[in-house]
């Protein structure tokens, strides 16, 4: 079964939006984002410490819009492939979520 995260035409460049998806019968925070016109989705937990990695609503990039980054310790990770490449968790790599875009909606498997 599908869950609709949002439109494709809700998303902006550098933008986030948040979500749940169900895992192992409870619901896990995670997070989609749009860079450079692709979209990535990942579970919303530092590989660190567990930690959510935005610090406000829907913001998980770092100021200058290259890495996400961790809100707890500055961790950074690459976009497209969610390596950590600074940080306490160098190496680590985020959870990918599966997604898929269909006529403009954009889903993951629930």
């Amino acid at each position: 079964m599908r869950q609709k995260i949002c439109d494709l035409s809700e998303l902006a460049e550098l933008s986030g939006k948040e979500f749940s998806v169900e895992k192992n019968e409870q619901n896990q925070d995670a997070f989609l984002i749009y860079f450079k016109q692709h979209c990535y989705a990942y579970e919303n937990s530092c590989p660190h410490t567990g930690v959510n990695l935005n610090w406000q609503a829907e913001q998980f990039f770092s100021f200058d819009g290259l890495f996400l980054q961790c809100s707890l310790h500055g961790a950074l990770f690459e976009p497209e492939s969610g390596v950590c490449v600074r940080g306490p968790c160098v190496g680590s790599k985020l959870k990918a979520v599966n997604i898929e875009i269909d006529d403009g909606i954009v889903f993951c498997d629930k």
